[in-house]
């Protein structure tokens, strides 16, 4: 049978939150310009192992070019972008999404003339600062 929970003990374990109340983390490295992110959720919410960020690369800005040995899962959610894979280079967009395999060369470019905005998911070793 089921127990009866008030709701105060349901939302106990509910993290919500606002993107603007999130510190910006900036992208640190000296082949980067003009990127940031914001740790949505992760372990310190209770995500064990992963973390969901949301990365901010304001106009003529770029994410280094790197690898490392896990994937990204990636979906755009503002703006215009390039996402380079291994030489290959592809136009993304506010509505698409992109798997980056582990070990391969990537980079995300800003094209246009707003901020382009984008959800990166990492496993939690992943996430550097």
């Amino acid at each position: 049978m089921f127990g009866i929970m008030k709701i105060d003990e349901l939302l106990e374990d509910i993290m919500i939150g606002k993107i603007k109340d999130l510190d910006k983390i900036v992208v640190n490295h000296p082949s980067a310009a003009n990127a940031a992110m914001k740790v949505l959720v992760g372990p310190q919410e209770g995500w064990d192992g992963y973390v969901m960020r949301v990365v901010e690369v304001e106009e003529g800005g770029y994410t280094p070019k790197h690898s490392h040995p896990w994937p990204h899962i990636n979906y755009f959610i503002e703006g215009k972008g390039e996402l380079m894979i291994n030489g290959k280079v592809e136009p993304v967009e506010a509505g698409s999404f992109a798997f980056v395999p582990n070990d391969s060369l990537h980079q995300f470019r800003n094209v246009g003339n707003k901020t382009f905005k984008f959800i990166c998911i990492v496993p939690e070793e992943g996430h550097i600062v």
